[in-house]
Formats: structure tokens, sequence, C-alpha cells
């Protein structure tokens, strides 16, 4: 019998078990009535940075830069696949091929835990 994802329907075949794992986050703020309606994780979150990188480049009156865009970005798909993002998963894959922690670091210096840490807050919660 064929598993499907319980936020999607869809067949959950070669979706990474990381991934079906953040979609129960979906799953249970519906259950406990926080949402009104069942979606993907990874939307909500891809929803959220839209909203989130908007609001942080009008309240601070510049843009992040291209490269500081793909940076968050990377963080942002990280973060719908794990439910966080912190210094330690620079290991991951993609942001490791990207430089990992150190270019990380010199593209947002010191800025780089808290603009975490507000990634955090506002994609997850």
């Amino acid at each position: 019998m064929e598993r499907l994802c319980p936020c999607t329907g869809q067949p959950s075949q070669g979706r990474s078990l990381q991934r079906q794992l953040s979609d129960l986050v979906s799953l249970v703020r519906f259950a406990l009535g926080l949402d009104t309606e069942l979606k993907p994780f990874a939307d909500e979150v891809d929803k959220r940075f839209q909203a989130w990188i908007w609001r942080h480049n009008a309240q601070h009156g510049t843009a992040f830069s291209p490269e500081q865009t793909e940076w968050l970005r990377l963080m942002k798909d990280h973060t719908a696949n794990s439910c966080q993002i912190s210094r330690d998963d620079s290991d991951d894959a993609q942001l490791a091929d990207m430089g990992g922690l150190q270019k990380a670091c010199g593209i947002f210096g010191s800025d780089l835990d808290a603009l975490m840490g507000e990634m955090n807050e506002v994609l997850v919660a």
C-alpha cells in the first residue's frame, strides 16, 4: 500500500523522512486549532519567509544583498525541512557547498545568530 503525506494527500515516496516529520508541525497546528487549513509545512515557511524578508527590508531601509538573499533562501529551505536553523546546520550539504559557517559569518557578520533566531521564530511559529 502506498503511503500518503498527511498534509498533501500525495504519495510520500521520494520525500525525505525529515520532510515528512516537518509536515507534522502543520498537522499538529491544525489539530490544535492554530491553523484553519491544513497545508504542507514547506508552503507555510515559504509564505512566512516572503513576508519576513519584505518586512525586514522595509524596516531597515536597505535590502539584503543578492548574496545574502541567496543564503537566506538556503537557510529557509533548511528550516522547511528541519523546523529550525542554527550554526550547527552549516554542515548541511547545500550550506556546506556554499562555504559553510565561515562563509555565512563573512556575509552576515555579527548579525548571523540574530537572523537565524529571528528566522526560527518567524518561519516556524
